[in-house]
């Protein structure tokens, strides 16, 4: 439970920190993240984090598979918070943009940022495609507060701000499938992604729905 208070506590000085100095708050979070985790192995003789979520998968503040499931949770708290703020009036006239924005967009960072990644720094061709599937995002997280501190053209925001929202769910759906290519080791993988996919989309239309 004191490590629950101190991710509690450390996320809201994080969040102040952010609306006090006008930074997009996912910048506070990663930089705390980063410093009471692996950071600060090298602050300790033991060389345990300050905060370890998992210790022996059988005790600890999210023993087994449930830091999984706690993350899979959050993730889609975000996703359907940034989904509730869309309106379908806003996208009149920018609608073009935004779809070239995501499809064209995530094609060209996909496979750019693949092969930068494998020849310069030297990633696997699979590891390499696995981090570009990770960054073709931008997320409502990093863009809301961008646009909340930066005075943009009603339009370009409106474009911004549905593409990092809609993004994110291809972004994961990306990175799932290339770590699944991975870990079958391209065999049967076509008729497992396929599977995959179709099942992502039934479930997400189906709750959409409700």
């Amino acid at each position: 439970m004191l490590e629950l208070a101190a991710i509690v506590i450390l996320g809201i000085l994080a969040q102040w920190f952010a609306w006090r100095f006008r930074v997009p708050a996912i910048l506070p979070l990663i930089i705390t993240g980063l410093i009471v985790g692996p950071i600060s192995t090298l602050w300790t003789s033991s060389g345990q984090k300050w905060i370890e979520p998992i210790f022996d998968g059988e005790n600890g503040l999210f023993p087994g598979e449930s830091l999984f499931y706690f993350v899979s949770l959050a993730i889609g708290i975000i996703l359907f918070e940034g989904g509730m703020t869309l309106k379908r009036v806003e996208i009149r006239g920018v609608g073009t943009a935004i779809l070239r924005l995501i499809i064209i967009g995530s094609v060209v960072t996909f496979i750019g940022a693949g092969i930068a990644a494998h020849f310069l720094v030297g990633l696997s061709w699979k590891m390499a495609f696995l981090f570009a599937g990770l960054i073709i995002v931008t997320g409502p997280t990093v863009i809301a507060p961008i646009l909340r501190n930066i005075p943009l053209n009603k339009n370009v925001a409106t474009v911004l701000k549905w593409e990092g929202i809609l993004i994110d769910p291809l972004g994961a759906l990306v990175a799932v499938l290339v770590f699944e290519f991975i870990v079958s080791g391209g065999e049967e993988f076509t008729q497992h992604a396929l599977f995959q996919f179709g099942k992502i989309i039934t479930i997400g239309v189906l709750i959409g729905a409700v």
